[in-house]
């Protein structure tokens, strides 16, 4: 059956603030743990008034630190923005201080606008090396060679799975070349989604790390006991969307009835491309809709976001999503 991940963006609600948003983060991964998710990610973005989650590697460890067994990883580091040898010593470092726990996602977009990426690059067109700068950085969890200069300290000898993230077939390339495990952002940009895992699956070569290809996919999922509970959750995220393509980003707002009915046409069309890989309502549509999602991809895993406004909400969700996982693993 396919395995059910985590990804969280760390949402800032209206009214609320970041340590907040960072605690109901730790308590979400908890219940992930004990409901049996497979890892839990967090993303690196920037600017983003509803998104706490920038300092993606301190979030990592703040979630790690406080839970168990659960993977812990980023869902993902943004490479363009980072020297790959600081980014090599910070999982390193996760890594000598979770064993076996930590995940590398890594992503050549800036997670950001473009004033912010100049701000956090300084050159723009390092996004251009990113492949040489994922082997470079892979190579510094390699062991040590005799006479080598520069090492990772910690991070050399360290089993730091890395992923290749990816909204295009730009992304899908890559990880089939290096033999990578593949994610893919269909949670928000899914329009190359089938053309993607078709060029990753036929062009994928084995590597050391993985020998058959392997995929994950973002699914926003919004669970609730009653469809129309479900569609109230999900209008805090049509909104937020909505602002966000408008230019006008910020914190994740409160539910609205019916906030769909009444859109302009290039709002709809924003909600239509950006969020059409989304299941939302109680359980048996949630059922339904994972297993047409699962059928229709062959997807390995599922990397599942849900940002509600009301945290406990959210809890529920996903806790009604695990339960709808393990009948469906059981039919199977």
């Amino acid at each position: 059956m396919t395995a059910l991940s985590v990804l969280d963006l760390s949402p800032i609600t209206q009214g609320s603030t970041a340590s907040q948003s960072l605690a109901n983060s730790l308590d979400l991964a908890c219940h992930a743990e004990r409901l049996g998710y497979t890892r839990y990610w967090l993303a690196e973005h920037h600017n983003m008034p509803g998104i706490a989650s920038a300092a993606t590697s301190v979030v990592i460890a703040h979630v790690a630190g406080g839970t168990r067994t659960i993977r812990v990883g980023a869902g993902g580091i943004m490479l363009p923005n980072h020297a790959p040898l600081v980014i090599a010593e910070q999982f390193g470092t996760l890594a000598a201080l979770f064993p076996g726990r930590i995940d590398l996602g890594l992503g050549r977009a800036p997670g950001t606008d473009m004033l912010t990426a100049r701000a956090l690059r300084r050159n723009l067109e390092s996004a251009d090396n990113f492949p040489q700068d994922v082997v470079e950085l892979m190579g510094y969890f390699q062991p040590a060679e005799e006479g080598q200069r520069i090492r990772a300290v910690p991070g050399e000898g360290q089993t730091v799975p890395v992923w290749i993230l990816g909204s295009s077939l730009y992304g899908a390339q890559l990880a089939a070349l290096l033999g990578l495990p593949y994610a893919f952002a269909s949670h928000f940009a899914p329009a190359e989604l089938d053309h993607a895992l078709e060029v990753y699956r036929t062009r994928f070569q084995p590597s050391a790390q993985l020998d058959k290809p392997y995929v994950m996919l973002g699914l926003n999922v919004f669970a609730a006991p009653t469809d129309a509970e479900a569609k109230l959750l999900f209008s805090s995220l049509q909104q937020a969307f909505v602002n966000l393509r408008s230019g006008r980003p910020g914190q994740l707002p409160p539910p609205v009835e019916n906030y769909d009915r009444d859109l302009d046409p290039v709002a709809k069309t924003i909600l239509a491309q950006a969020l059409s890989c989304a299941v939302v309502g109680s359980p048996e549509t949630v059922r339904q809709g994972i297993d047409a999602f699962i059928s229709r991809t062959g997807a390995d895993e599922l990397m599942v976001t849900a940002q509600c406004f009301d945290h406990a909400a959210r809890v529920r969700s996903f806790e009604i999503l695990a339960d709808v996982h393990k009948s469906m693993s059981k039919a199977a």
